[in-house]
């Protein structure tokens, strides 16, 4: 492909947790990463991130903000992704694991013990909620 993707995600927070599924898929199998996927021709940005969100959780999101852009590069797979990720602690429902052919697991984890292995995605977002709430740390302690 010989011109960037577009992609979205959404970094959805519950009591200092983030919201990860296991990705089954490339790019990034195996790893946990935020709600998200690709933008449709003519489908406005908030509402794929708000149809990405409900495919993958089931969740409808309240109000959702900017939290920052992504510019992802998968040389072996010769694409590159330009993702604008957003950021949301209003939420209506339980997840669950919608597109279980897709993800492998769907759960909660401390925004300060994320598990080993996170896709560019989510490292990008936990690091701009670390930087908007002024910490290094993103569980919002001061280091």
């Amino acid at each position: 492909m010989s011109h960037p993707r577009s992609g979205c995600g959404v970094a959805i927070v519950r009591e200092g947790r983030i919201l990860l599924l296991e990705r089954l898929r490339e790019p990034e199998a195996g790893s946990w990463g935020i709600p998200g996927g690709k933008v449709d021709w003519m489908e406005r940005l908030e509402a794929a991130v708000r149809r990405e969100a409900s495919e993958e959780t089931g969740l409808e999101l309240g109000s959702i903000e900017l939290l920052c852009v992504v510019d992802h590069f998968e040389e072996a797979l010769h694409q590159h992704w330009i993702s604008p990720v957003y950021l949301t602690e209003d939420t209506i429902g339980e997840p669950e694991l919608r597109e279980p052919e897709k993800h492998g697991d769907l759960r909660w984890f401390p925004l300060d013990a994320l598990p080993e292995r996170v896709t560019v995605s989510t490292v990008a977002a936990v690091e701009a909620i670390a930087r908007s709430r002024g910490s290094r740390r993103p569980d919002g302690v001061d280091s």
